[in-house]
């Protein structure tokens, strides 16, 4: 098997993929505003989820903080990719958390950051999905069957695939039609193919809804997800990244499964276990054929499992805001323009801590701003991960450089409150001081040479110049100078 990705022919064991950035996850908001009450007499059907605004955060406070008459604006890919990379950035948990249009804010605050996708792209996407679908699913269950079906599974007959009709008002409404259309599934003990399920998931203490390609219950209460993509597997390999990008993407939707299935089992009385492996569907080599590949998603399960778990919840952040606190635009009444002033915005953003990092750059539309904003503190993380966790407590670039220009005496306290002082934890003995001090001691050692070695030779070139050596600089004339009558 190829290390990047399991031939279509052969059926083995799962991919196991590197842990890459998520990324094509498509996801809603609950607004409220186009969720529909049930019809009179018939109750909501039960589900086990139940997603509400986060605790201590009324939606009264999130439109505060859009401003009067603003929607909440939908959370999608690059969001929750940001989020579960960086789950320490508040300012980016409570945006995303209110449904507030960064990009909108970004281009009001003068540092716009333009991103997209291709048309092209789309249109291929949507068309090979349609092929993979055709003939009820036929072809996809087919494929599934090959790789992920249990031992003495029976297979899916034409015709006796169930595909229970999901549609619903508003998100949670389709979110408890996808959790009841399970349960039934499951009860029945036959093949069920759902397609574009409406799943729930927690973010930051606030509910957002993840909808994947395709779900399929197994008669014995297993649920696979299946990712279908556009880029394709050539000779039975496919590009690495782009898997693992895919891997993470099924991971939040296999983490967005977890209680749902707990819930059906307890109700059922059946065994539900959500597979750890996905199915991923791409075109066969340069063709529009389907391929398909089993994908553990073990690894990127558990790491988003603790990124979205580390998130600051959304209240925390409201709560520590200073009293009217909005980022609304005031825009014109065609929308299009913001006449709130860059300064005012400016000074509500900033109320909110940041953690930049270089990988914000492709993932959230404020990158540039907070880049700007921290190479003005100096902040290290501006040099990457790597450096700033290099560099241990020392968070600025004057407290790296105060470190690396400190005297190395043992016996010298430093100042408190000095730059030395409060970078390392532990003082001069702190490894990453001691560090610094070293690099920058070899730097002057080799800098030095360098400079004695320049002057020693320069010295010795001028000695073998005669007009020098007299004491008359020898200054080149102009070719032809010699000769003013040579035209």
């Amino acid at each position: 098997m190829s290390p990047r990705g399991p031939t279509r022919e052969r059926p083995g064991p799962p991919l196991s993929v590197p842990d890459v950035t998520l990324r094509g996850v498509e996801i809603s908001r609950d607004s409220r505003s186009g969720s529909a009450a049930p019809p009179a007499g018939r109750a909501a059907p039960e589900t086990g989820l139940r997603p509400t605004a986060a605790p201590g955060v009324s939606r009264g406070k999130l439109a505060e903080l859009r401003g009067p008459g603003v929607p909440p604006r939908s959370l999608d890919a690059r969001a929750l990719a940001a989020l579960a990379a960086n789950p320490g950035c508040r300012r980016r948990a409570l945006l995303d958390g209110a449904g507030i249009d960064k990009g909108a804010l970004a281009r009001a605050l003068g540092s716009p950051a333009p991103y997209g996708q291709s048309q092209f792209a789309i249109v291929r996407g949507n068309a090979f999905e349609a092929r993979v679908k055709a003939d009820g699913g036929t072809e996809l269950l087919r494929l599934l069957y090959e790789r992920l079906a249990a031992p003495g599974t029976p297979p899916p007959e034409p015709g006796a695939v169930a595909a229970p009709e999901l549609s619903a008002a508003g998100p949670e409404g389709r979110a408890a039609r996808t959790a009841l259309a399970l349960r039934e599934a499951t009860a029945a003990g036959g093949w069920t193919l759902l397609d574009h399920p409406l799943l729930a998931v927690g973010v930051a203490g606030a509910p957002a809804y993840v909808e994947p390609d395709a779900l399929v219950v197994h008669p014995d209460g297993t649920w696979t997800v299946v990712e279908i993509k556009s880029f394709p597997m050539i000779d039975g390999s496919a590009d690495a990244a782009k898997v693992g990008a895919a891997a993470r993407q099924a991971a939040v939707y296999a983490l967005a499964l977890e209680p749902v299935a707990e819930h059906v089992g307890a109700r059922t009385g059946r065994a539900v276990r959500v597979d750890d492996r996905v199915l991923l569907v791409c075109p066969k080599d340069f063709s529009n054929l389907p391929a398909a590949a089993a994908v553990d998603v073990r690894k990127q399960l558990a790491t988003t499992r603790r990124q979205l778990g580390r998130l600051t919840r959304v209240e925390e952040i409201a709560a520590a805001l200073p009293e009217g606190t909005t980022f609304d635009l005031r825009l014109t009444d065609d929308g299009r323009a913001a006449t709130r002033p860059p300064e005012e915005l400016a000074e509500a953003v900033e109320a909110v801590d940041a953690a930049y990092v270089p990988e914000c750059l492709a993932a959230c539309e404020l990158a540039f701003h907070c880049r700007e904003r921290a190479r003005a503190e100096g902040a290290v993380a501006v040099l990457g991960r790597g450096v700033w966790g290099e560099l241990g407590g020392l968070r600025t670039v004057g407290e790296v450089l105060a470190a690396a220009g400190a005297p190395q005496a043992s016996g010298t306290p430093e100042a408190p409150g000095s730059p030395q002082a409060s970078a390392g934890q532990d003082g001069p003995d702190d490894p990453a001081v001691l560090a610094l001090r070293r690099a920058a001691a070899l730097r002057a050692e080799a800098l030095g040479a360098e400079a004695l070695g320049a002057e020693a030779l320069g010295a010795e070139a001028l000695r073998s110049v005669p007009e020098v050596s007299a004491g008359v600089a020898a200054v080149p004339s102009p070719r032809g100078a010699e000769e003013p009558e040579c035209r």
